[in-house]
């Protein structure tokens, strides 16, 4: 895998994005699943708060900030891309973009600061969505009716969601299956169906 990407939308658009070489799991989210993750949120992502949790390549926070959001926090815990991440905002003189070196995990457990939208794309050996989601869910760390990306395993299907939460959209390129999950709002009753496609 060559160690950089692009910026596809937005004012960077066509930029490159080059990180560090020889880092175990990094696996950015392809152009082709940006460029639809996007589209789902074009209406969203301007003037929005966002958190990139495992930022790795940062290619959905910079996507983001690419395309007006407002503040992009990028939670990594790996040295060397941290360093990467806060320099890489340098070159760009990106406003609104913060770098915070911690455990993605311990980072969700401090709790606070209600985002509009959250990019989850953890290590598919992991497994963890389920239980990032009920510390994001617990947490407070999303605004009422905000948005989660979620990315896994084609194979492992549709993640599970905290009680009600909805499932707003859902689509496979590959061997990767991305969601987009939403948080209940004040008097939500019941969560709408989910709208699904395949690729």
């Amino acid at each position: 895998m060559r160690n950089e990407v692009r910026v596809i939308g937005g004012a960077w658009r066509g930029r490159k994005l080059r990180f560090p070489p020889g880092i175990a799991g990094l696996r950015p989210t392809p152009d082709r699943v940006r460029e639809t993750l996007f589209n789902w949120l074009r209406d969203t992502v301007p003037g929005s708060r966002c958190l990139d949790l495992y930022a790795g390549s940062g290619a959905l926070g910079f996507e983001a900030l690419s395309r007006g959001a407002r503040e992009v926090v990028f939670v990594e815990r790996d040295a060397r891309l941290a360093k990467y991440l806060s320099e890489t905002l340098a070159q760009f003189n990106a406003r609104g973009g913060v770098v915070e070196r911690a455990d993605a995990e311990t980072y969700l457990r401090a709790g606070g600061n209600g985002f509009d939208l959250v990019f989850l794309d953890p290590p598919f050996e992991a497994r963890r969505l389920p239980v990032l989601l009920a510390l994001i869910d617990a947490g407070r760390r999303l605004r009422p009716g905000g948005l989660v990306y979620l990315e896994s395993p084609a194979a492992d299907g549709v993640p599970s969601l905290p009680p009600g939460w909805s499932l707003h959209r859902s689509k496979r390129a590959g061997e990767v299956g991305y969601h987009l999950a939403q948080a209940p709002r004040p008097g939500d009753s019941a969560p709408e169906p989910a709208a699904t496609a395949e690729s």
